[in-house]
């Protein structure tokens, strides 16, 4: 997915609730970006962020970014103390702030700047008719109003849809599929954009076979991973319960390769409440805890190099 390009204070205040997936409120958002890395990295804290300085800037560092901006949505007071905090750590990591701002009601206030050249009304802003946005919103990102909605937006389907896929769920159970009738189906499923409940409630099942969970997480698009969001948040939000650990984490995946670290966070959430001890979620959370940036997670392995790593597994075990 094409990165966004921030070359202004406007830009960073567009750029945030598209990289996050959601629009903050009291939070402090930190970005790396230039150096070793490519593209960009955004953390948020809640605020007032106490203590999580040291550890942002040291996953910056640790990641190759040599700048940062820190953006701060709150009180003066509290985003002011916890800025001044973060602005310190980066500096001491090698990745200084080249600007600390404060957002709030539609303007911005520079918080490195002393004298005129900011005004004390603050600097008013429009996100909606920034090129930025439009930039972000052509390349498949997404900014929800808060992150309560964003969690809302990968939660199960209630009422009646949720009926029909308990209903469709005890079909699939009962199915008894040869392997090569499994793989063909997940195959064709995955080109698909309009699954019924019965294809939905089959491949819940199937993607408890790690082989089959594998065979979809190898064929997300990397490059423009927008369909397989829409699909594996779609996926998610219909299987039953027991079958919620893969779909939300291949969601997550997908997520975190288009770069929606917001939406790769509550994707895991999901899989993890399902399961703590799902592997795929485990690894995938312990990646964007680090802060590695998406393009250092590729899989790079095609079908047919997978096909050969499960041979080669089944043969050594046989």
């Amino acid at each position: 997915m094409t990165p966004l390009v921030i070359r202004s204070a406007h830009d960073a205040i567009a750029a945030v609730p598209y990289l996050l997936g959601f629009h903050p409120s009291r939070s402090l958002v930190v970005i790396g970006f230039e150096g070793r890395a490519h593209g960009t990295c955004a953390i948020r804290l809640d605020l007032p962020a106490s203590g999580a300085a040291g550890r942002v800037a040291a996953l910056l560092a640790g990641n190759g970014f040599a700048r940062s901006l820190v953006l701060g949505y709150g009180p003066l007071a509290e985003v002011a103390e916890a800025a001044a905090a973060m602005g310190a750590a980066l500096e001491c990591a090698g990745v200084p702030a080249a600007e600390s701002i404060r957002v709030a009601d539609g303007r911005w206030w520079s918080l490195t700047c002393d004298g005129e050249c900011c005004p004390a009304e603050g600097t008013p802003y429009d996100i909606s008719a920034s090129a930025l946005a439009a930039q972000a919103t052509y390349a498949g990102h997404v900014a929800l109003a808060d992150r309560t909605e964003l969690v809302r937006s990968v939660q199960s389907l209630a009422g009646p849809a949720r009926a029909a896929m308990r209903e469709a769920t005890r079909r699939a159970e009962k199915r008894r599929d040869s392997p090569g009738e499994s793989l063909a189906f997940v195959h064709a499923l995955l080109t698909r954009t309009d699954p019924t409940d019965d294809e939905v409630a089959r491949l819940g099942v199937l993607l408890t076979d790690l082989r089959l969970r594998d065979e979809a997480w190898i064929r997300i698009n990397e490059d423009a991973p927008a369909a397989d969001i829409a699909f594996w948040r779609d996926v998610l939000r219909r299987v039953e319960e027991p079958y919620v650990p893969a779909p939300a984490s291949l969601l997550a995946f997908a997520a975190y390769t288009a770069g929606d670290g917001g939406l790769a966070n509550v994707a895991l959430e999901r899989a993890l409440r399902a399961d703590p001890a799902y592997s795929m979620a485990v690894l995938l959370q312990e990646v964007v805890n680090a802060g590695v940036p998406p393009s250092k997670v590729r899989l790079q392995m095609t079908p047919d190099q997978l096909a050969a790593a499960y041979y080669d597994q089944h043969r050594e075990a046989g």
